[in-house]
């Protein structure tokens, strides 16, 4: 199976969406932002790029939920920053993680309006530790649009682990794996999803792309009226 190939049409047939959260609905965060938290973390400017790479490199416990933020930060900090637990440093190092995560793209979401207004059930799946998950689902698209929201920090896997996509089927509500669309910026996360027999939508940030994949509300006729969407 392609992953950028539709096997249904328009959204045809399709019982439930498990969406990715970063990447898809959330923005990446740009370079002035990955500046700002290295020097809050105490590496010198030139350094942002080594940063980053240190970052993602022990972020997969704390996304797992098995690293706290402490734990997390811990292992980051240079030239002499202490942040222990509680400390002020601390608390801004997360204020800051959180917020290069909680921008959303508004036209992925006017898309998923559209097709929650059909009936269909969406489900978020996404990699983020505690604060980022607490923070998704406090916020009113994510309580409007999804009837259920699975975080890795909440299950003790990251995705593309199996139980990952059996956890988001559940929370959907056990729909039919092939009646089931899965989008996410990660290939390897989206052959995951195909390999259980899920279609798959590896997204590129091209939203017609998805749209594509969407069910939209049936056209109204009226009677000396061309058709429109309702």
């Amino acid at each position: 199976m392609t992953s950028s190939q539709p096997t249904t049409p328009s959204g045809a047939g399709l019982e439930a969406v498990i969406l990715d959260y970063n990447g898809v609905i959330g923005r990446q965060p740009g370079p002035p932002q990955w500046a700002r938290l290295a020097e809050l973390a105490g590496w010198h400017p030139q350094e942002t790029h080594a940063f980053q790479q240190s970052f993602w490199q022990r972020r997969e416990p704390y996304d797992q939920g098995t690293a706290t933020t402490h734990t997390f930060w811990s292992g980051l900090l240079r030239n002499g920053c202490t942040a222990p637990a509680g400390s002020t440093l601390l608390a801004a190092l997360a204020s800051a993680d959180l917020g290069m995560w909680t921008a959303t793209d508004p036209a992925v979401l006017d898309l998923l309006h559209t097709a929650h207004a059909t009936g269909l059930r969406l489900v978020l799946l996404s990699n983020a530790p505690k604060p980022l998950a607490n923070a998704l689902d406090d916020a009113e698209w994510c309580a409007t649009l999804f009837s259920r929201t699975v975080y890795s920090a909440r299950i003790g896997v990251n995705k593309p682990h199996k139980r990952a996509y059996e956890a988001a089927l559940e929370a959907a509500g056990r729909p039919h794996p092939a009646k089931t669309l899965f989008v996410d910026d990660r290939l390897d996360n989206v052959e995951a999803a195909e390999q259980l027999g899920l279609q798959g939508l590896h997204y590129t940030g091209d939203p017609a792309a998805l749209a594509r994949r969407l069910p939209r509300p049936p056209a109204v006729t009226r009677p000396g009226v061309l058709a429109t969407s309702a």
